[in-house]
C-alpha cells in the first residue's frame, strides 16, 4: 500500500480521468507507478512522456537491451516493483525466465555479447558510483561499438530507473502479479 494518497482509476474524475484514459490508450493498462502521480497529474504525462520518448526511441539501443538496463539498474537499487515490471518486460524479448532471473541477481553470469556486458558495467557504476565517471567510461561504450547517440540513450535509460526506483521505494508503490502483466511493449 503506498504511503501516499492515491486516486484510484474507477474514483477519477475531471482532469485525472482524462489522463487515466490517456494513459490506458497509450500503455493499455495503468501502472501503479503512474497512479502514484494522481495528486498532481499533469507530473504522470510528463513521466509517461519521458518514459516512452527513452525506451521506445530508435537511437539503436534494442528494446530488450533496455528491458535489460532496467531490469539490472532496478536490482542495483532493490526496487522490487520496478525489478518485477521490467524483468516481465524482458521476459516477452528473451522468453527465459531463468536468464531473466540471473540477469536480476548477478548479469555477470550470463553470456552475453561484450557491448552489452559494457553497458552493464556502466550502468552499474553510475548507478552506485554516479561521482566516479568520468570520460574514460565513455570511451569504453565508444570502444564496445556504440555511437554516441546509443551513450546518450543509455544514460538516459540508467537514470530514469535511478529516477524512478527512488520513486517507488520512497513512497512504497507495490505490485501484483496482474498489475505486472498485460502492458504494450
Amino acid at each position: 500500500m503506498p504511503y501516499i494518497k492515491v486516486v484510484e482509476q474507477n474514483q477519477a474524475a475531471g482532469e485525472l480521468k482524462e489522463i487515466y484514459s490517456k494513459v490506458v490508450g497509450k500503455r493499455g493498462k495503468l501502472s501503479n507507478i503512474l497512479k502514484i502521480h494522481s495528486l498532481l497529474p499533469k507530473t504522470m504525462i510528463a513521466h509517461l512522456d519521458f518514459y516512452m520518448s527513452i525506451m521506445f526511441n530508435k537511437s539503436g539501443i534494442r528494446r530488450a537491451d533496455a528491458e535489460l538496463i532496467a531490469t539490472v539498474v532496478s536490482a542495483l537499487n532493490n526496487c522490487a516493483y520496478c525489478v518485477n515490471h521490467h524483468s516481465e518486460a524482458l521476459k516477452s524479448y528473451w522468453k527465459d525466465k531463468e536468464k531473466v532471473k540471473q540477469a536480476s541477481e548477478d548479469f555477470r553470469k550470463l553470456d552475453l555479447p561484450e557491448k552489452t556486458k559494457a553497458i552493464l558495467e556502466y550502468a552499474e557504476k553510475l548507478t552506485l558510483h554516479p561521482d566516479r565517471m568520468n570520460e574514460s567510461d565513455v570511451v569504453i561504450l565508444r570502444n564496445n561499438g556504440l555511437t554516441d547517440e546509443e551513450i546518450l540513450s543509455v544514460v538516459l535509460i540508467i537514470n530514469y530507473f535511478n529516477f524512478v526506483n527512488r520513486v517507488a521505494n520512497g513512497l512504497g508503490i507495490d505490485f501484483s502479479e496482474e498489475e505486472i502483466k498485460g502492458y504494450k511493449y
